[in-house]
């Protein structure tokens, strides 16, 4: 009877109406010979990611029934690791002529079962080496699947929308230079730096994206942390979260958290609070951007800067934080910046320059982000941190990044710093 329902469901997938989904700017090889694995933050849009795959692998001629889809959260499988080897076997008994090494196997949410591995290691090595998954970080983390699948994976970052793909989902042409159309593009930029990129919130009224948020904030605690992780003193990590989100895009210190702590009568090891901090960054909701320094030990143990998955997020859980411009650009910038995979740091000298990139051991640009260069002030504040980093790392140029400023070009100290607004980086 088991292996009954698996064929239904099986078969209800390959008969159902292709969704017709935003299609995602982040490009998935489906020949590496490498299981694919896809890992990211909650509601962030890894099923949509498998969907698009199993379209695209339609279009390029394989049937539908050359692949086997399984969301392994439906209630009607009730599947254990004893009879894991019921959907191969189902699958098989559906098309016994059917060649299995040409086959694609999208398991979703495979997690849910104990020793999915063993079962994965073994279909990869024996059936075919065409395999995607997904999983959520409160049973898989991204560690933990190269060392289960021992080689034998590639994983890739979903994030919330980029700003393009945001547009795209609203229907929203790009418009840089006629009026009307620039217009839009900005109102478009402004609701995109208050709220994020989460799929779902995008349509929600303004109410319902505060508690959608919230919700996944709340998730992330009691599913991908407190379950996880065993964490007894709830108190002290809600503490901690906060403390951490409403220190996006500055230095975090974790001892004057821990003394914040101790002064209100927690009792909590700093040690835990690290772990905290490291959880954090399993579960994708936080990310840590390191100095860019010669000193390894510096580079590890030194201050680091940390950023939030999320603008809309952490608007919902750190209220008015969208009131600061200059934090919500520089969160949008970094995310940018992770989405292409970029090795980023920060710089530190007499002033501070907000984002240096690196390729191999040298840096290619360094990137400052300012709400607007309109006061001399500002602007000079701006520069001088930018040229200190240029000159420490020999780069013969520079870029500021503002909200909405005139592109512009500026030369100072033999140093060419290009001024290119938000909305035209992001869109590239």
């Amino acid at each position: 009877m088991k292996k009954e329902t698996i064929k239904q469901v099986i078969r209800e997938w390959q008969l159902s109406v292709p969704q017709d989904l935003l299609r995602r700017e982040l490009s998935i090889p489906l020949d590496s010979g490498k299981i694919i694995t896809l890992v990211g933050a909650r509601r962030s849009g890894k099923t949509s990611c498998l969907y698009n795959i199993s379209e695209a692998l339609c279009k390029s001629g394989l049937s539908r029934e050359s692949i086997l889809y399984i969301n392994f959260e439906d209630e009607r499988l009730d599947l254990t690791t004893e009879t894991l080897d019921l959907i191969l076997q189902a699958y098989l008994e559906l098309y016994p002529q059917i060649d299995i090494s040409s086959c694609y196997l999208l398991f979703d949410e495979i997690q849910n079962i104990d020793n999915w591995d063993k079962f994965i290691r073994r279909i990869y090595d024996t059936q075919t080496k065409n395999i995607l998954l997904t999983g959520s970080s409160a049973r898989m983390l991204s560690s933990e699947i190269a060392t289960s699948l021992r080689g034998r994976t590639v994983s890739y970052e979903i994030f919330p929308f980029s700003f393009r793909e945001y547009l795209s989902y609203r229907k929203i042409a790009p418009e840089l230079y006629a009026a009307h159309g620039k217009a839009g593009l900005n109102s478009a930029l402004g609701d995109y730096l208050c709220w994020g990129g989460f799929p779902e919130i995008i349509n929600a009224s303004p109410e319902m994206r505060t508690r959608i948020l919230q919700e996944y904030f709340n998730v992330m605690i009691y599913r991908d942390l407190v379950e996880r992780y065993q964490i007894k003193n709830l108190q002290a990590l809600r503490f901690f979260l906060k403390r951490v989100l409403s220190s996006a895009t500055k230095q975090i210190s974790v001892n004057k958290i821990y003394n914040d702590l101790k002064s209100a009568g927690h009792k909590i090891g700093k040690n835990q609070l690290y772990e905290y901090l490291d959880a954090c960054q399993d579960i994708h909701l936080t990310f840590l951007c390191r100095k860019i320094t010669s000193s390894p030990v510096e580079r590890e143990l030194g201050e680091k800067k940390i950023y939030a998955i999320d603008n809309g997020l952490l608007n919902a859980v750190h209220y008015r934080f969208s009131d600061d411009i200059g934090k919500t650009l520089e969160q949008a910038v970094f995310l940018e910046l992770k989405r292409k995979e970029k090795n980023i740091y920060y710089f530190k000298g007499r002033y501070e320059c907000d984002f240096v990139l690196k390729e191999g051991p040298d840096a290619v640009q360094a990137i400052q982000v300012a709400t607007s260069l309109a006061e001399e002030s500002v602007k000079k504040r701006e520069i001088r941190g930018l040229l200190e980093c240029c000159r420490a790392l020999r780069l013969p140029a520079g870029l500021i990044i503002t909200r909405d400023d005139d592109i512009a070009e500026i030369i100072s100290d033999d140093i060419k710093i290009s001024v290119t607004p938000l909305s035209r980086w992001l869109l590239g």
